[in-house]
């Protein structure tokens, strides 16, 4: 969720600087005022004469706003989402190491807008735009830090000024994406209640949370492609540990969260480490993409994987499913594509399969000769596991749209 709230006001789709404003207060009360307000086509806008010649206040100072009966008409979204919209979203996403789930949501939110966008473009920009925040998974810091260190509105201008962001965009403001750089304020009252004021986000408060691109914790954005012969995935290694960049380990295979946590919980699963301390252990779980059962999160495997991991051993993880915001510091190879209930190759790993998880050289691989790797069957779906997935709770009204999901690098969409 905070990952839409920082893409949507890249995209010049809030009222600025509204993403992180807390709720319950009289600020938020005001600017969801104003995005009404918006929408209406009478937003606060500049006095006259700043207004007239384009320009915001000085850095530094202050805007206030007085609402009117004329403004710019409201525009809508069809006008605003382009190919420089989404560039600056997909910047935004690795400028601040925001949630994987998105290197699948924003595929299908270009290929809504007739625009078409891959991991490729996700990985070419991540190999150039620099990390500029420490916040939750990345770091320690949550939301409510971020906001007050500086916020949308300082890393929009970094990106600006920096040149990663399309600066020639349509917001559903008047006076465009830079508008962006500056934090909402109340100041006194009129007949009508609260006036808004904007400023300059200013420098950072805080370093340890939000950095310039001068300085960023990170000369890119973290997030690598890997592929090979087990598909096309994407890792994020903004918060993993050099060391854990490359692992090389004999697979553990589970076909379902449930039975890995299953094994964590006996001790079946560290004594494998123990078994390979050496090289350490890579669980392979499957059968977790769009078409196995809608792609759910697996939040759940992050914490004992870290408690292994913690006690020295190497794990990793490689699924066909996603892990959100809570992949961390376990190297994690997420999206496998194509997953295994659709034929891909995870459905012909088996338990002890050496595979390579490498995101130095952006490898995904078995290490299993060609000739048998090639002869080896493709496993099906576990009927208790198939039915599990497909029936109860409703489940039966989506088995058409997860029959025809297409691949998570495609946006696990089902009605294209």
């Amino acid at each position: 969720a905070n990952s839409n709230q920082m893409l949507l006001e890249a995209m010049g789709l809030h009222v600025p600087g509204t993403a992180f404003v807390a709720p319950g207060g009289a600020l938020r009360d005001e600017l969801t005022r104003e995005a009404v307000r918006t929408v209406l086509g009478k937003p606060t806008q500049f006095s006259a004469g700043l207004a007239s010649e384009g320009k915001l206040a000085p850095s530094g100072g202050s805007v206030v706003r007085e609402a009117t009966s004329v403004g710019a008409k409201c525009r809508p979204i069809g006008q605003i989402v382009d190919e420089r919209a989404i560039v600056n979203a997909m910047v935004a996403l690795l400028a601040t190491g925001g949630s994987t789930n998105h290197l699948i949501h924003w595929v299908a939110v270009a290929r809504a807008a007739g625009i078409v966008i891959d991991w490729n473009d996700f990985s070419a920009l991540s190999d150039v735009v620099p990390l500029l925040t420490h916040v939750y998974p990345n770091g320690s810091a949550d939301v409510n830090q971020f906001q007050a260190a500086g916020g949308t509105g300082l890393v929009i201008r970094e990106l600006l000024d920096a040149g990663f962001m399309h600066e020639d965009v349509l917001t559903v403001r008047e006076c465009g994406i830079r508008e962006y750089t500056r934090e909402p304020a109340l100041v006194g009252s009129s007949s009508s209640g609260s006036l808004l004021a904007w400023h300059d986000a200013g420098d950072s408060k805080d370093d340890t949370i939000v950095r310039p691109v001068a300085s960023p914790f990170s000369p890119s954005g973290g997030l690598k492609l890997l592929q090979g012969n087990l598909g096309r995935s994407v890792i994020k290694v903004s918060a993993v540990p050099d060391d854990r960049h490359l692992i090389e380990a004999p697979a553990r295979v589970f076909d379902s969260q449930e039975a890995l946590l299953a094994a964590f919980n006996t001790g079946e699963l560290e004594r494998n480490c123990e078994e390979n301390a050496a090289r350490g252990v890579v669980c392979v779980v499957r059968w977790q993409g769009p078409q196995a059962n809608g792609m759910p999160e697996l939040h759940k495997l992050t914490p004992p994987l870290a408690v292994l991991q913690g006690k020295g051993f190497r794990v990793a993880l490689v699924t066909d499913g996603r892990m959100s915001g809570a992949s961390g510091k376990v190297p994690a190879a997420i999206h496998v594509s194509p997953e295994a209930a659709a034929g891909g190759p995870l459905a012909k790993v088996r338990d002890g399969d050496v595979i390579r998880v490498d995101a130095v050289a952006g490898e995904l691989l078995v290490l299993v000769l060609e000739a048998e790797w090639a002869a080896r069957p493709v496993d099906l779906m576990p009927d208790d596991l198939r039915q599990r997935n497909g029936i109860g709770m409703g489940r039966e009204l989506f088995t058409g749209m997860r029959r025809h999901a297409l691949t998570a690098e495609e946006g696990a969409l089902s009605w294209m």
